[in-house]
C-alpha cells in the first residue's frame, strides 16, 4: 500500500512531471500568406446632382437600373426658363437686325461723305477760278463736315449694335445653359446605386439625387495585420472568396496599400481588385482575401503555438533531457497552416513544447505525452 501510495503521488500528484506535447523544428519549405476581411466598394462614386434650385418634375431610373454616359437620368422643373430663353433669342435677332440697319446706314453716309468730299474739292477750283462765291464754297464745306460727323455716328451706332448684339447672344447662350442644367445626365457608363430623391423633391445645388458606379471599378478595401503588411507589394496575387459564393476561389491582385495605418486595430488597410472581369460582385459584400508570397525554401520553422511574448522578447520552451528550458529567439514570416519561421535561437536538432498542463517555470520536470486531456 504504501509503495502504491508513492507511485500515485510520483506519477499522478503534486510531483509528477507536467504533461507536456513536444514538436522538433523542422528545415523545410515555408508558403507564407497573408490573410485579410474586406468590404466590396466603388473605386469611384459618380454623384449626380443640380447646380441651381429647383424641383424634381420626373425620375427617370430607379436604384439598380442600368444607364450609359450622356443619359438623362433625371429632369428639373424649369419653372421660367423657357420663356426667359424665348425672350433672350428674340432679342439677340432684334440685335442682329439692329447691326444690319447701322451698317445700311454706315454705307449710306460713307457714300454722301465720298459724294459731299468730291464736291467741296470742285468747288473749291472754281473758288479759286473765281467762278464760285465764298458763301457758296463755304455751304459745300459745311456739307463736307456734316457727311464726315455723320459716317462717324453711323460707325459707332454700328459699335454699339454689335456689342448689343453680343450681350443679347449671351444671355441667349446664357438661358440655354441653364434650360440644359434642368436636365441631369449620367457621367459614366454604370447602374444606379442610390436614388435619394423622388418626383416633386425640392433640390438645393449639389445635392445628390442618385448615385452612379461602374461595374468594372470595384474593389475591396481589405484590413491586414500591421505586422503582415509589411511583406506585401503591390502587384501580391490574391485569392478571394465572397462571403455569397464560399465555393469559389477568385483571383485577385493587390492594387494600393494605404499610407495610414489604424492605431486602434493595429490593422492597416490595403485595396485588391478583380483579376477577372466575369464575377459581379455586390457593393458592400464581404469577402476574405488571401494573399499568396513567394515561398522560402529550407527554412527552420516550429509551430506557432510554441512561440511565447515575455517582455517585448519572443521566446519558447525547450525540451532537454526532461526539463523545461526557456530560450530567447528570433521570428519571421508565419504561415496560415501555424507555422513559424525561426531565423535564430534554435537548430534542427532542438524540440520545442507546444502546449502543457499548466504554466511552465524554468527548470520544471516535463513528460512529454501525444495529447493533453483537459479536465
Amino acid at each position: 500500500m504504501v509503495s502504491a501510495f508513492l507511485w500515485v503521488i510520483l506519477t499522478q500528484g503534486p510531483l509528477a512531471p507536467l504533461k507536456v506535447t513536444t514538436d522538433r523544428v523542422r528545415a523545410a519549405n515555408l508558403a507564407p500568406e497573408v490573410f485579410g476581411v474586406g468590404i466590396i466598394e466603388a473605386r469611384h462614386t459618380y454623384n449626380i446632382a443640380p447646380i441651381m434650385n429647383g424641383r424634381v418634375s420626373r425620375m427617370l431610373v430607379d436604384q439598380g437600373d442600368k444607364v450609359v454616359a450622356g443619359q438623362v437620368v433625371a429632369e428639373i422643373d424649369p419653372v421660367d426658363l423657357n420663356e426667359k430663353l424665348a425672350s433672350s433669342q428674340h432679342l439677340a435677332e432684334r440685335a442682329a437686325n439692329t447691326i444690319k440697319v447701322a451698317e445700311a446706314q454706315l454705307i449710306e453716309a460713307q457714300s454722301r461723305s465720298r459724294t459731299t468730299s468730291s464736291t467741296y474739292a470742285r468747288f473749291e477750283e472754281l473758288h479759286t477760278r473765281g467762278f464760285v462765291s465764298q458763301e457758296m464754297l463755304d455751304a459745300k464745306l459745311h456739307e463736307r463736315t456734316a457727311a464726315i460727323a455723320a459716317v462717324e455716328a453711323a460707325t459707332a451706332s454700328l459699335s454699339a449694335a454689335k456689342r448689343e448684339y453680343a450681350k443679347s447672344l449671351s444671355d441667349f447662350k446664357g438661358a440655354k445653359k441653364q434650360q440644359e442644367q434642368t436636365r441631369l445626365i449620367s457621367p459614366v457608363s454604370g447602374i444606379v446605386t442610390a436614388r435619394m430623391a423622388d418626383n416633386g423633391a425640392i433640390l438645393s445645388p449639389g445635392q445628390t439625387a442618385l448615385q452612379v458606379v461602374e461595374p468594372s471599378d470595384l474593389w475591396i478595401k481589405t484590413r491586414v495585420d500591421q505586422k503582415q503588411a509589411g511583406m506585401l507589394q503591390p502587384g501580391c496575387k490574391a485569392v478571394i472568396v465572397l462571403r455569397s459564393q464560399p465555393q469559389i476561389h477568385i483571383p485577385g491582385a493587390l492594387a494600393r496599400i494605404d499610407l495610414i495605418s489604424d492605431s486602434v486595430t493595429e490593422e492597416r488597410i490595403v485595396n485588391v481588385v478583380f483579376s477577372t472581369k466575369e464575377i459581379h460582385p455586390s457593393v458592400g459584400e464581404y469577402a476574405e482575401i488571401t494573399f499568396q508570397l513567394p515561398s522560402l525554401q529550407r527554412v527552420l520553422s516550429i509551430p506557432s503555438a510554441a512561440v511565447k511574448r515575455i517582455s517585448q522578447q519572443e521566446v519558447v520552451w525547450v525540451l532537454q533531457e526532461g526539463h523545461a528550458r526557456l530560450r530567447a529567439i528570433k521570428t519571421g514570416v508565419a504561415t496560415l497552416d501555424g507555422r513559424t519561421q525561426v531565423i535564430d535561437g534554435l537548430s534542427d536538432q532542438d524540440e520545442v513544447i507546444v502546449y502543457s498542463q499548466q504554466a511552465l517555470r524554468n527548470g520544471l520536470k516535463v513528460k512529454v505525452v501525444s495529447e493533453i486531456v483537459r479536465n
